[in-house]
C-alpha cells in the first residue's frame, strides 16, 4: 500500500492503519536511553549514552505525544533506559496524562525509584505500571543488574501495591540456568500483592557478552508448562494494549501472562509504533524500518500538518512481522535501552 492511501485510510478513519489493516493506537515513547542499571541481557556494562544534543527534549516528547493524540493515539507507554532518572519527567507525564483523548498513560520501570515517586506518578495521571524485577535474591539481582538496588527496588513495588492505580504488573525476563528456577516464586509474588505477571522471552537486540542467547533462552511454552505444576491456568480472554498473552490463575483475581517474540509470533496483532530517545519513528521492535521526526520537529517553520503527514508516511514503512533468530548474530545493533520497549 503507497502513502497516499495510508493517508486516505487516516483521513477516512480518524486513525491511523497501516498497510495490512492494523489499527495504530499505541504508542510507546523512550525518553532516556540511561538506566542506573545495567542488566546483562539489555546492554554491556560499558555502554556510551547519547548526548544531550541529540535526545529529544521534554518539550520536543510532549509535542510528539500529543500530536499522536491528536491522531487517534489512546494508549501512551512512558519506557527508557530508566524513564524516572530523566529530571524533570514527572512534567512531561503530567503534561502527557492530561491531554484530552489519551485514555491511559503507562510507565515502564526498573522500580528503583518507586519507593519515591510512586505517589508523584499516581497524582501526575499515570494509571499503569510495569516493573521489572527478573529474581527475588538479592546476590542473583546484582549479577543480572550489576547494581545493589534489590531492596530499593523491593520497597517501591511495596510503595506502589498500596496506591489505587488501575493496574500493576511484574515483567520478568526469563533464562535459562539463570533464573527459571523462580518462576514460581516470582509469579507468587506478584499474586500475593494484587499484580499481574509477565515472563518475557528475551530479545535479541543489541551485542551483549554476558551470555549465548541461544543457550539462555526459554520458550514461553516452558514457562506455562513449569507454572501449570503449581496454578490451575486457563487461557484468559483479557487483552491488552501490548502483546502479552493472559492466563487466569484459579483461586486469583490477577493473571500470568507471556510474551513470546520467538514462540508465537505477535505481529499479526500489532497495534504500535515507538519514538526512539534520539527522534525516530520505530515502526517494529525487530526492523531498523523508521522515520527521523527529531529534523522535522526542530524545523522552526514546520507546522502541525508537517509532522501529521510525516507520521502518515511513516506507516508505509510499517512491516508485517519481525524475524528473530537466536544462531544468529543480532541484525538490530541498537539496545532495547534506546528503543522505547
Amino acid at each position: 500500500m503507497d502513502t497516499y492511501l495510508v493517508g486516505y485510510f487516516f483521513l477516512a478513519t480518524s486513525a491511523l492503519i497501516d498497510p495490512y489493516g492494523r489499527k495504530i493506537d499505541y504508542l510507546r515513547i523512550s525518553v532516556t536511553d540511561r538506566c542506573d542499571f545495567r542488566c546483562t541481557y539489555c546492554m554491556d556494562e560499558d555502554v556510551s549514552f547519547l548526548s544531550r544534543e541529540e535526545i529529544l527534549s521534554l518539550e520536543e516528547i510532549v509535542h510528539v505525544a500529543k500530536t499522536f493524540i491528536s491522531m487517534g493515539t489512546k494508549r501512551i507507554r512512558i519506557t527508557g533506559g530508566e524513564p524516572l532518572v530523566r529530571k524533570n519527567i514527572l512534567w512531561a507525564i503530567e503534561q502527557i496524562a492530561n491531554t484530552d483523548g489519551l485514555e491511559e498513560l503507562t510507565i515502564t520501570t526498573n522500580g528503583s525509584q518507586l519507593y519515591k515517586m510512586a505517589q508523584d506518578l499516581l497524582n501526575a495521571g499515570v494509571s499503569r505500571i510495569n516493573i521489572s524485577l527478573d529474581t527475588l535474591k538479592a546476590d542473583r539481582f546484582y549479577a543480572l543488574t550489576r547494581r545493589d538496588k534489590f531492596q530499593q527496588v523491593i520497597n517501591g513495588i511495596e510503595a506502589a501495591s498500596q496506591l489505587p492505580f488501575k493496574r500493576l504488573k511484574i515483567n520478568s525476563v526469563m533464562l535459562k540456568n539463570h533464573n527459571d528456577d523462580e518462576l514460581y516464586d516470582l509469579a507468587q509474588f506478584a499474586l500475593d500483592r494484587k499484580m499481574d505477571i509477565s515472563f518475557i522471552e528475551e530479545m535479541p537486540l543489541g551485542i551483549i557478552t554476558d551470555h549465548n542467547r541461544a543457550a539462555t533462552y526459554l520458550s514461553s511454552d516452558d514457562v506455562i508448562e513449569t507454572l501449570s505444576q503449581h496454578y490451575d491456568l486457563t487461557p484468559s480472554s483479557m487483552t491488552t494494549s501490548g502483546p502479552t498473552s493472559y492466563y487466569q490463575v484459579a483461586g486469583h483475581d490477577h493473571k500470568i501472562g507471556v510474551i513470546s517474540p520467538h514462540s508465537h509470533n505477535f505481529c499479526d496483532t500489532c497495534n504500535r509504533v515507538r519514538l526512539t530517545v534520539e527522534g525516530r519513528l520505530l515502526l517494529c521492535l525487530g526492523n531498523d524500518h523508521s522515520k527521523d521526526l527529531k529534523d522535522i520537529i526542530r524545523n522552526t517553520s514546520h507546522d502541525a500538518t508537517t509532522l501529521e503527514s510525516a507520521i502518515i508516511d511513516a506507516l508505509a514503512l510499517k512491516p508485517l512481522q519481525h524475524h528473530f533468530n537466536l544462531d544468529e548474530a543480532p541484525q538490530i545493533l541498537r539496545f532495547m535501552s534506546a528503543t522505547g520497549g
